[in-house]
């Protein structure tokens, strides 16, 4: 009896073990988004990000850096959870264009001015730069 038990334990753990590494490691992408150049888009977009991610960080997305100078986000996901095209479209849908990919008409509509894109008379205003941290200012 205690044979089958013991045998009956180490198939179980080999299972988890086995579930484990079937599991995709994390992988960086880095995404140009033409817009991201100022704070208020910044927050707008790290805001939708946190809805898509989910309260239990189940969807695939683990974390993300803004860097403003460049106008690109670096996101560490699970290729086995999320794609990178579903994460671009969700930047879409956030009413950013996200690399080759444009934003959805309806999203864009409510970003801020500041937030469009130059050809819509978006961006910052001449003189005051918006991608420092309104705190630190």
């Amino acid at each position: 009896m205690k044979k089958i038990f013991f045998f009956a334990l180490v198939i179980t753990a080999s299972m988890g073990v086995k579930g484990q590494v079937m599991q995709q490691n994390a992988k960086w992408a880095t995404i140009t988004i033409p817009q991201l150049k100022c704070w208020v888009c910044k927050e707008r977009l790290e805001d939708f990000l946190i809805q898509e991610k989910g309260p239990n960080d189940d969807a695939g997305i683990v974390k993300w850096m803004i860097n403003l100078n460049v106008a690109n986000i670096r996101i560490l996901y699970y290729p086995d959870r999320i794609t990178l095209d579903y994460i671009k479209v969700s930047i879409n849908n956030a009413g950013f264009d996200a690399d080759t990919t444009k934003a959805v008409a309806e999203a864009y509509k409510l970003l801020p001015p500041i937030c469009k894109r130059k050809e819509d008379g978006g961006g910052p205003e001449k003189g005051k730069p918006c991608n420092i941290d309104p705190k630190l200012q």
